[in-house]
C-alpha cells in the first residue's frame, strides 16, 4: 500500500476536527486547480467575484454559487480541465434526467476510482483472494461497473465477470467459482432466490456471504431495513451491504458492518446537504446532496447538486471511524410529487410494492391529469389479478403513505419491454410524463 494511502486510512479514524482539516487542505488544493484549468469555473468566479484563496474552510463554501445537472448538459466540455488526449476513458451519465453528461478519465482518475471502490470493499470485509461475483455490466460507458473491477483488482481480490440478469448463469458462476461476495440490484436477488427453490439448489449453503447492493434502497430514513430487505433477509441469510454512488460523484458512500448509513470517503468528497433555499440542514433532516470532488484531473466539480433527497447520520459509529455516514436516497427532487396532498418520492412506493410477492414487474407512471395536478398510475404484471388484491395494495398505501394510487393490471410481455428497454442501462421502473 503506498504512502498516501496509509494517511487516508488513517485519517478515518481520527478525531472529526483532524478529518475536518484534512479536508479543508484537499479543498485548498482542489480550488487553486479549478482556478487555473477549468473554463467553466473560471468563468463562475469571475462572474460571481470569487477569490479561491478566500476559501480555506468547510464552512466557507457557503460563499461559492452552486452547479447543477443543467450546467453539465449546457457546457460539457468546458468542466474539462485536461487536453483531450490525456482522457483515457470516456463515462456517461445514465439520462435519468435528461441528455446524458460525459465525464472524461484521465490515467489519474483511473486510479482515484480504483482507490475509491478499494476503500468501499474493505469497509464490507473483502479482502485480498477473496472472489467476488459482478452481476452488473461494465459496457455502454457505464462507470460503476468498471469502478468495482478496478478496486477489486487493486485490492487482490479475484472478479467473476457475469454481467447483469441471467439468474441461470449467475447460479452457474456461484456454484462453479464459489465467490463469497456478490454485487447487484437487490431486488434481483428475490429472482435468484425464486430460481434455486424451483431448480432445487441449496442456496442457503452455498460460498455467498454477503452483498454489496447497487441501486436500490436498503435501509429507511431512520435506517431500519425496508420491506425488500427484509423479503430477501427472511429467505436468505446474507449479509446485505448499501452503497450509494453516481458518475458524478466518482465516490462511493458503503455501509461498514454495523449498516448504520454510507461511510464519507474523506479523501475523495466533500458533501453538503441543503434545504430549498440552499442553507445547511441540521444533521439527520432530509435536504438535497451537494459534492464537491476531490483530487478529480479531468472533470471535477464545485457545490455540484446531485438532486438526491438524503440524510447525514454523524453519531459515533461502533465500527470506530469517526466519519459521517450518508442515509439511502430517499427520492429525487425532480421526481418529487404532489398527490393529493401528500408529499411522494418513488423509492417508497417501490419499497412498498416489494412487499406483494404475487407482483412480478411493475411501472409507475406520473402524468398530469386535466387540470394540472400529479397523478400516480402503477401498472402491474401479477399472478393475482383480483379486485380484492388490488384493494389489498391501496389499503395498504393508504396505511403507509396516506394516499392510494390508479392501479392497472398489464400483460407481462408488454410491460417488460417497456420496463427492460434494450436502449437503457437500467430497468425502467418509474416514468415522468408530467410537463
Amino acid at each position: 500500500m503506498e504512502k498516501g494511502e496509509q494517511k487516508t486510512e488513517g485519517v478515518v479514524y481520527a478525531s472529526v476536527a483532524a478529518i475536518e482539516a484534512f479536508q479543508e487542505g484537499l479543498l485548498r488544493e482542489q480550488l487553486s486547480y479549478l482556478a487555473s484549468n477549468s473554463p467553466f469555473y473560471q468563468r463562475l468566479f469571475a462572474k460571481h467575484h470569487v477569490d479561491v484563496s478566500s476559501i480555506r474552510r468547510l464552512s466557507d463554501l457557503e460563499q461559492l454559487p452552486t452547479t447543477c445537472k443543467d450546467d453539465l448538459q449546457l457546457y460539457n466540455d468546458d468542466f474539462l480541465c485536461v487536453p483531450q488526449e490525456e482522457i483515457i476513458d470516456y463515462c456517461t451519465t445514465s439520462g435519468t434526467l435528461g441528455t446524458p453528461v460525459t465525464f472524461g478519465l484521465t490515467d489519474k482518475d483511473l486510479d482515484r476510482l480504483a482507490t475509491n471502490e478499494m476503500q468501499s470493499f474493505e469497509m464490507v470485509g473483502v479482502k485480498p483472494g477473496d472472489r467476488v461475483q459482478l452481476m452488473t455490466t461494465m459496457d455502454r460507458r457505464f462507470m460503476a461497473g468498471l469502478a468495482y473491477f478496478l478496486g477489486l483488482r487493486k485490492l487482490g481480490a479475484g472478479v467473476i465477470r457475469v454481467g447483469s440478469g441471467i439468474p441461470q448463469m449467475q447460479w452457474d458462476s456461484i456454484l462453479k467459482y464459489k465467490p463469497t461476495y456478490l454485487i447487484g440490484v437487490p431486488s434481483f436477488l428475490l429472482k435468484l432466490i425464486e430460481f434455486a427453490e424451483q431448480h432445487d439448489i441449496d442456496y442457503t449453503n452455498c460460498s455467498v456471504k454477503a452483498v454489496i447492493c447497487i441501486g436500490e434502497a436498503l435501509r429507511d430514513k431512520d435506517l431500519n431495513n425496508t420491506i425488500l430487505t427484509n423479503r430477501i433477509a427472511s429467505k436468505w441469510n446474507v449479509d446485505l451491504h448499501s452503497t450509494y454512488a453516481s458518475t458524478e460523484m466518482g465516490a462511493a458512500f458503503t455501509e461498514c458492518d454495523h449498516f448504520k448509513g454510507g461511510h464519507v470517503q474523506p479523501d475523495l468528497i466533500i458533501t453538503e446537504i441543503l434545504d430549498e433555499q440552499g442553507k445547511w440542514v441540521a444533521d439527520g433532516e432530509s435536504g438535497e446532496l451537494v459534492v464537491t470532488t476531490l483530487g478529480v484531473e479531468g472533470l471535477p466539480l464545485l457545490r455540484f447538486k446531485t438532486g438526491d433527497i438524503v440524510r447525514r447520520y454523524t453519531e459515533p459509529c461502533a465500527c470506530g471511524r469517526h466519519t459521517y455516514r450518508i442515509g439511502p436516497v430517499e427520492g429525487r427532487k425532480q421526481h418529487m410529487v404532489k398527490y393529493k396532498g401528500t408529499t411522494l418520492y418513488p423509492p417508497a412506493m417501490h419499497d412498498l410494492l416489494a412487499g406483494f410477492p404475487e407482483i412480478l414487474l411493475h411501472q409507475i407512471e406520473l402524468f398530469h391529469n386535466e387540470i394540472g395536478t400529479d397523478e400516480i398510475i402503477i401498472r402491474l404484471v401479477s399472478a393475482n389479478e383480483s379486485e380484492e388484491f388490488i384493494n389489498e395494495i391501496k389499503d395498504y398505501f393508504r396505511a403507509k403513505l396516506r394516499v392510494a394510487p390508479k392501479i392497472e393490471f398489464c400483460k407481462l410481455e408488454a410491460l417488460q419491454q417497456s420496463v427492460f428497454n434494450p436502449m437503457s442501462r437500467k430497468p425502467i421502473t418509474f416514468v415522468d410524463n408530467r410537463q
